[in-house]
């Protein structure tokens, strides 16, 4: 072999190596393992949840969000990121996880189970037992949410697009229940919108552009309030 063969064969290999990292790098990131915390500022309860999901968001695999609810509005304190849409997002799960009715805080995992969260190491112990979910592929590129084959239960998922800021604000709360207290909060969600449907054929749907500076998820997951099958974040 020649000193330029073999130049070209080393190249070749090194090439070879740098997609296979990359590919494991891209399996890596998949599937994520999805932490929802339904919280309120008007409840007094909440705070300690609010604290044990800041533990867990930066965690590898994970992905933490805050949807803030507007039932402890008529306390005295409007909650400054509540809004209806996630109310109802917790109603939908309350049936199918033996609950009559919503509750904060409540911390649900993968859609399928959930805890207080209240307690510390609670949601830490729930992530280890519910493990990653189990669906499709998914992926955020080029403008495109790309799910792969696999099995729809029941024959068709919803395709959920959340707008959420990362990290942790503090707000400070003038009256109701935490009146002087300023409260941290992880991960908050500020929009949230049913895309379109997957029905266990690869699909390739359009991802809206994003505005706000916020970071992007995007959820598979059984209608009404059942598990989340696939779940990405940009």
């Amino acid at each position: 072999m020649s000193g330029s063969q073999r130049s070209k064969l080393i190249a070749l290999s090194s090439l070879g190596a740098l997609a296979l990292a990359a590919s494991i790098g891209v399996a890596a990131a998949q599937p994520l393992t999805v932490v929802e915390l339904f919280t309120s500022q008007g409840c007094s309860s909440c705070p300690p949840a609010n604290a044990n999901l800041i533990k867990v968001k930066d965690q590898s695999g994970v992905l933490a969000l805050s949807f803030n609810v507007t039932y402890w509005d008529y306390l005295g304190w409007k909650d400054t990121f509540g809004k209806q849409e996630f109310t109802q997002r917790q109603v939908s799960y309350e049936s199918g996880l033996g609950h009559d009715g919503p509750f904060t805080p409540q911390v649900v995992v993968n859609g399928h189970a959930d805890v207080v969260g209240a307690a510390p190491g609670e949601i830490q112990s729930l992530i280890s037992r519910s493990g990653h979910t189990k669906g499709p592929s998914l992926s955020l590129d080029g403008g495109k949410i790309n799910i792969g084959a696999g099995t729809a239960p029941g024959g068709k998922a919803d395709v959920w697009l959340v707008r959420y800021q990362r990290g942790v604000v503090q707000v400070p709360v003038a009256r109701g229940e935490n009146t002087g207290r300023t409260l941290p909060h992880a991960n908050v969600v500020h929009s949230l919108k049913k895309l379109g449907s997957w029905t266990g054929e690869a699909t390739a749907l359009n991802l809206p552009a994003g505005a706000g500076g916020f970071a992007t998820a995007v959820l598979v997951q059984s209608p009404g309030g059942g598990p989340i099958l696939a779940a990405a974040t940009n």
